[in-house]
Parts: C-alpha cells; structure tokens; sequence
C-alpha cells in the first residue's frame, strides 16, 4: 500500500497541476504547490515519537556500498528488475514533455488538454494501485507483462491519429505503469535479504528516482527534433525492448524456457524447464 501510494502520487500530481495551471495559472499552482508541503511538515511534528518502533541501526563501515553492488550484481531477481526499472523510468515515464507537445503541437489543444490527459493517467494509475493492493506475490511475469504493455500502449497511443483514441489509452497506460512500479518495488524488497536491504532499495530509489531527470533531456531533444509521435514512439519502444530483453533473461537465469501451450484451443505463453533437474523452478517463475 505504501508503494501504491506513492507511486500513485508521482502521475496524480501533474493532473491536479494541469487543472490548476488551466483554473488559475501557472503561478498561482507553483504557490498552492509550495503551500501543499504544509500538510507533512505538520504531519511530522505531530507524531508521537516515543511509541515509534525502535530498530537496531546496522553499524557503518567502509565497502558498504561496495557490498551492496556486489550483493544487487550477483543476484538475478535484484539486478535484471533494476535494470529494468532504469530503463523505463528514463525512457518511458517523461509524460510531462510528451502529453504537453501532443495536446500543443499534434491536437493543437491548450493547457485544458494537457490536464485532461494526466488526469486520464491519474485515474488509471489509482485503479492500478487498488489492483495492486490486492496481489499477496508479486511475480516475474507480472513485472516483465506489465512493463512490456506499457511500451506496446505507449507505441499505440503515438500512432493514433483520433483524440479520443489517444485520451482513452492513457487510462490503461496508467494502470500498466503503477503495476509495473508497484510490482518492481515488491518484489525487489522480497527478493533482498534484510540485512542488504536499506543499501538494495536506496540503489533501486536512485535508479527509479534519477533515470526521468536524466532520460528527460534526451527525450525532449528527440521530441522537438522529430516530433511528437517519434519522441513517444521511441520510448515505448525502448521500454517494451528491455522488459522483453529482461524477461528472457530472468526465464534463463531461472533454468526456464519459454513454450507456447496450444492446447484446449487458448493459446498461452508458459514457462517450463530446460532440463529436467530445473523442474522445481518452474513453478517460482
């Protein structure tokens, strides 16, 4: 719940930011913005610090980072969803440039537009965080399926020449892009042994956290260069290329294949072992 929250915050934001620059201006939505950060200052201080949960903090030492890196670097279930993770937040999350060039420069629309748009997201990516609330396991397919339709939705959604094509697909890529970063969260927590996982998230965090900042200049090069559609193009396919490139990698770390079932007339993607001696695994995929 707490990484559905979130997670969820990230696109509802900009939608309440495009109503209000469209209500009352872009001035007036940088000081309501500034305004907003009262409500978990005032938060903190009241909270009761003498009935918080006292942990033991793990002393520091030197080649703790180092550590870290090697502990991510040698297990598959931590270093290909990170990767991942990096590959999508800096390629495939950069909705402020893409929505507002499509609402100017494609649908020649306003800043209305614009907050219709994230607000299309918004809704998505709340019922994407329900959905997730309600999962006990979060599985590699999962993770790997909902990574590869959000690029697939995202190449759709430039191609569509309709408004209202467009506006409708943001609903889904909103619940494809919480689930994927509610899952990846998941699962990497779960896959870490506690005492690495203070190092093993605050690498996911900056992974996550600092791929946009750096993926945001690229991509606003591209879309002013080549335009709108190419810029959005580029990276949903870009993320739907690594969540196919770290499934097959995860499904070989994990001693898999992949097969397609045909039987019973409903054609599935299944994974089965390589060698009988992986058997065992196949039902962790």
């Amino acid at each position: 719940l707490n990484s559905a929250n979130f997670q969820s915050a990230r696109l509802v934001g900009p939608a309440v930011a495009g109503v209000l620059i469209t209500a009352v201006g872009s001035g007036w939505a940088f000081l309501i913005n500034g305004l907003s950060f009262a409500a978990p200052i005032i938060g903190l201080l009241l909270m009761r610090t003498s009935e918080l949960y006292k942990v033991e903090r793990t002393p520091r030492g030197k080649g703790q980072l180092r550590e870290g890196l090697r502990y991510v670097a040698g297990n598959p279930d931590l270093i290909w969803p990170i990767v991942l993770v990096g590959f999508i937040g800096t390629f495939g999350f950069n909705f402020p440039i893409w929505l507002s060039a499509f609402a100017d420069d494609v649908f020649h629309a306003g800043p209305g537009t614009y907050g219709l748009l994230n607000t299309l997201i918004a809704i998505g990516s709340v019922a994407g965080a329900l959905l997730a609330a309600r999962r006990v396991v979060a599985r590699r397919r999962l993770l790997v399926g909902a990574a590869l339709m959000f690029g697939v939705l995202e190449v759709v959604a430039a191609a569509t020449p309709y408004f209202w094509l467009f506006a409708a697909l943001m609903v889904p890529i909103g619940i494809f892009s919480l689930t994927f970063n509610v899952t990846a969260n998941s699962s990497v927590q779960l896959a870490t042994d506690p005492a690495m996982r203070g190092r093993v998230m605050s690498l996911f965090m900056m992974v996550f956290v600092g791929g946009t900042p750096i993926g945001g200049p690229l991509v606003g090069w591209l879309t002013d260069t080549c335009g709108a559609r190419i810029g959005f193009a580029a990276g949903g396919l870009i993320s739907a290329a690594a969540a196919g490139t770290v499934g097959l990698l995860l499904v070989r770390a994990g001693g898999l294949r992949v097969k397609l079932d045909l039987r019973r007339g409903h054609p599935r993607v299944v994974f089965v072992p390589r060698t009988p001696e992986d058997k065992q695994l196949a039902t962790t995929a």
